[in-house]
């Protein structure tokens, strides 16, 4: 009779499909809440610590709540950064980040409804200060971008950490950025999180930078952080090797025997 297989702990990975659907509704509420929050603030004056604190507390949210479906990327800069990481196979890469900046447009759309008596959506838009040049918009995104995907791989990927921290280490770090260099740039760090109000305003001045410099940071951060990680694969070879060693052994003894 062949045993049963004890399939109580077995969990379904979550299909492709799903993986969509969970960047796509994950960056929806990301911007609709952060985005918000600075309409809001035309109003009631949240300031940037309120602001900052809003998108931190969001997405330490959407990462508890889709890390486990989709790995709660909500960003293409960190999409393209874990695919030329081999952590995101490449075939998932454009729907993806087609995902993250569809949701992140209609998030706009539902909040240029819901705040229909502001003239317009401008203070969701990435918009740098006026003494601020091009170069140093880009090396600012650059480096916030830099500082949050380091985060990332850190806290999310390497197997040392603590994965349980791993929200509220991102969030807080998103939180940071958003404090520092928000009121200079307007802290993107997201590529869908500019383009998606960008649409929806008709406001794209600029918007090269807050498309480039982030990718470009991520994928910066990700190269770096990979000096630093454990050779998992070349220790578990040398133990597969060890195992095969001490079996063959065994057996060679024995046939002797």
């Amino acid at each position: 009779m062949t045993p049963r297989k004890d399939v109580s702990n077995v969990v379904a990975l979550p299909s492709y499909c799903q993986k969509i659907i969970a960047e796509l509704v994950g960056t929806y509420i990301l911007i609709f809440i952060g985005c918000g929050a600075a309409l809001v603030d035309r109003d009631r004056s949240l300031t940037i610590l309120g602001i900052a604190i809003v998108w931190g507390f969001c997405l330490i949210a959407l990462i508890y709540t889709l890390g486990h479906v989709s790995g709660a990327h909500l960003n293409p800069a960190v999409s393209i950064a874990f695919t030329l990481n081999k952590k995101l196979p490449l075939i998932y890469l454009p729907m993806y980040v087609a995902s993250q900046i569809l949701g992140s447009t209609l998030a706009c759309l539902t909040l240029k409804v819901l705040f229909n008596h502001q003239d317009d959506t401008l203070p969701t838009v990435t918009r740098y200060s006026t003494p601020t040049t091009d170069q140093e918009a880009f090396l600012w995104e650059f480096i916030i971008t830099f500082i949050l995907m380091f985060i990332i791989n850190g806290a999310a990927t390497d197997d040392r950490s603590n994965k349980e921290l791993a929200g509220v280490a991102i969030g807080v770090t998103l939180a940071f950025n958003v404090l520092i260099a928000g009121p200079i740039t307007g802290a993107s760090m997201n590529p869908a999180r500019s383009i998606g109000p960008a649409v929806v305003a008709n406001e794209f001045k600029n918007i090269w930078i807050y498309i480039i410099a982030p990718i470009l940071g991520a994928v910066s951060a990700t190269l770096i952080y990979s000096l630093l990680r454990q050779p998992k694969q070349e220790h578990q070879d040398i133990e597969v090797e060890s195992v095969k060693s001490i079996i063959y052994n065994n057996m060679y003894s024995h046939s002797i025997a």
